[in-house]
């Protein structure tokens, strides 16, 4: 009677086991600043019954160049971090798969830069210049309204910008003035910035935390992101009422960044590769967001934290350069740039 039970029981087991669906495995290949929390992976695992892996390949540029040269062997069933400066890139390079989420009715059309659906938007950030409150105010110096404000001798040696070959901010920024001047142009305006003692620096974080007077440094106006100023408030050591900072979004002083989601070509987990892409444009990841990577979701149903709805300002019309424009020309206004600046 005993072995009888033992055996029923084994049976059982393996009934049961057969019963439980195997979990699968979907590999999101993403940018190196791809963060989200713990509790939304959590989510999206326990609804469909999978386990997410992030694969980080380096900054935008870099993991675009490792998806087209995986694209017949692809990494990962998802890309996640593809932006504006590099998508025309991807898609002439054919790496990823057609797919229209229902949830794109939601998104405004501004965002949407595929028509076939290929990329589908996720985030956006804007560059643009940002100044120290205080010490303008202290030195009796209007803020600057426009690209050309920064030729007037009355802001010589306050500007810092990034180097575009190095820095995705400086890149942006560059396509600011080229958007803003033109292609025939925006050289001059350079050649006026390094006359009115504009200093360049190699990355963001030095900029930012090292030459900019609000951190410490000796220039005021710096390239930053729309975001920077709410974020002086969350993160600020002590409260504060207003933000030290404050972001320049008038027309055309600004270069909105969008990052965009693909499913790569060759995925064998088409259907749990579709639940991401809807899950990364639901609210529940577009809420996660902002004080995750410090970018801001195109679904306009996302709640936004009180303290970017009071303090972020965006710009109604930023520079606009199109992604096939980008991606004939990214190299040669570089050097370009780089010639005129660096010399």
């Amino acid at each position: 009677m005993r072995k009888k039970i033992i055996l029923l029981a084994a049976s059982f087991t393996l009934i049961s086991s057969a019963c439980v669906s195997p979990i699968a495995v979907l590999t999101v290949m993403t940018h190196d600043s791809f963060s989200v929390s713990e509790e939304v992976v959590a989510a999206f695992e326990t609804e469909h019954n999978a386990q997410l892996q992030f694969l980080k390949a380096g900054d935008t540029g870099t993991a675009v160049n490792k998806a087209v040269l995986a694209k017949d062997n692809p990494l990962a069933d998802v890309f996640y971090g593809i932006d504006n400066t590099f998508l025309s890139r991807a898609l002439e390079e054919d790496i990823f798969e057609s797919y229209a989420s229902p949830i794109l009715a939601e998104i405004p059309e501004t965002f949407k830069l595929d028509p076939d659906n290929r990329a589908l938007p996720v985030d956006y950030g804007d560059v643009c210049l940002n100044y120290d409150v205080a010490f303008l105010n202290e030195n009796a110096i209007d803020p600057p309204s426009s690209l050309e404000d920064l030729l007037d001798p009355s802001y010589k040696g306050l500007l810092v910008v990034q180097n575009p070959a190095t820095s995705s901010p400086g890149l942006a920024f560059l396509l600011a003035t080229i958007g803003h001047f033109g292609e025939d142009d925006y050289l001059n305006f350079w050649r006026g910035l390094v006359e009115n003692d504009v200093l360049v620096v190699n990355d963001w974080e030095t900029t930012y935390y090292s030459e900019f007077t609000r951190w410490g440094g000796t220039r005021p106006i710096v390239v930053s992101y729309g975001s920077s100023p709410p974020f002086e408030v969350i993160y600020a050591e002590e409260p504060m009422d207003e933000p030290p900072t404050a972001a320049v979004v008038e027309d055309e002083t600004c270069f909105r960044q969008i990052e965009f989601v693909g499913i790569l070509k060759g995925t064998q987990n088409r259907d749990l590769a579709e639940a991401w892409v809807d899950f990364m444009l639901s609210t529940t990841f577009q809420e996660d967001l902002p004080l995750q990577m410090y970018v801001f979701p195109v679904n306009p149903q996302a709640q936004l934290d009180e303290t970017f709805v009071k303090y972020l300002a965006v710009p109604g019309q930023p520079a606009f350069v199109s992604p096939s424009d980008i991606a004939s020309n990214r190299e040669s206004w570089i050097q370009a740039w780089t010639a005129t600046v660096l010399r």
